[in-house]
């Protein structure tokens, strides 16, 4: 059995409007993908380091999958459409 991943992306907006694109292609993206949505936005208390005005939090199945909804072109151009509208840290991990 493979571990599960989860994605973990940390977003400042820019341009609402623009970034909208991005949220209806990702989230096409997200449901080809099979993945779960644990975090997407919502109410957050930084306690310690760097503020991050958003935070999602993606679990897949695997790293492949993972890696498979990164590298889709779905998603690719989900990436296309958030040029100049947000900057993020986006990070694969594998769970335990």
């Amino acid at each position: 059995m493979s571990q599960s991943a989860y994605a973990i992306l940390h977003v400042n907006v820019s341009d609402v409007q623009q970034y909208e694109q991005y949220r209806a292609l990702s989230s096409q993206a997200i449901a080809q993908h099979g993945a779960e949505v644990l975090v997407r936005g919502g109410e957050q208390a930084v306690l310690e380091g760097a503020c991050h005005p958003r935070t999602v939090i993606l679990k897949f199945a695997s790293l492949e999958k993972a890696h498979a909804f990164y590298d889709s072109a779905t998603y690719t151009a989900a990436r296309s459409a958030r040029e100049g509208a947000a900057t993020v840290d986006f990070v694969i991990v594998q769970g335990v």
